[in-house]
């Protein structure tokens, strides 16, 4: 049981996420979390104005977590083929295993990015922003071809979108993803590779 006093939007964040996974978004309140802390819901309004701020920011935390591994990639040295191959493949990976571990959670994340929330546009631009950095590199160190940076790094995410996107969750578990998604980068991968 946590005191009034005590509470922290962490502690209410990670019981947010405990009340998604047992009663589902859709039955989820925020009286439910602040049962589970043994508080008033009146603290938990006190660091979230409403219940949408609340499953905003639980949206915010959950990408954090399931990708703060790809920001390193972005900036790490090495080929930037390579990297962009891992950055796309680790998206991939985390998202259905996501999608697989954490179905409620991931249910809520869809949910979120249906509406459009500016939580989940803001988080896409971050990933975009991250492949520019590695198509940048790559331009840099002529591996890759001479392009506008900003345009081809949102074309390679809304190319990939199969594999990271929410909608598509259900086939990524299709013992062929893997070869399609492998099929996808090669042809990224060529439209990208500086002509020799």
């Amino acid at each position: 049981m946590t005191t009034d006093s005590a509470l922290t939007p962490e502690q209410i964040l990670s019981a947010t996420e405990d009340v998604l996974r047992r009663f589902g978004s859709a039955k989820a309140t925020v009286s439910d979390v602040a049962r589970a802390l043994g508080v008033s819901h009146s603290s938990v309004y006190r660091h979230f104005p409403s219940k949408a701020a609340l499953r905003e920011a639980v949206t915010q935390r959950w990408l954090d977590q399931a990708h703060n591994n790809l920001a390193s990639i972005a900036i790490e040295p090495g080929p930037a083929a390579e990297r962009l191959h891992r950055w796309l493949a680790t998206l991939f990976a985390t998202k259905r295993k996501k999608a697989v571990d954490d179905p409620e959670l991931f249910a809520t994340y869809m949910k979120r990015s249906a509406e459009t929330s500016d939580t989940v546009e803001a988080h896409i631009e971050t990933l975009v922003g991250q492949i520019a950095q590695i198509v940048q590199d790559g331009i840099e160190t002529e591996e890759f071809r001479l392009t506008h940076v900003g345009s081809v790094s949102r074309a390679v995410f809304d190319a990939t979108a199969h594999f990271h996107d929410p909608a598509y969750a259900a086939e990524w578990s299709d013992p062929k993803a893997q070869e399609r998604f492998e099929a996808l980068w090669a042809l990224l991968l060529a439209g990208l590779l500086a002509k020799r």
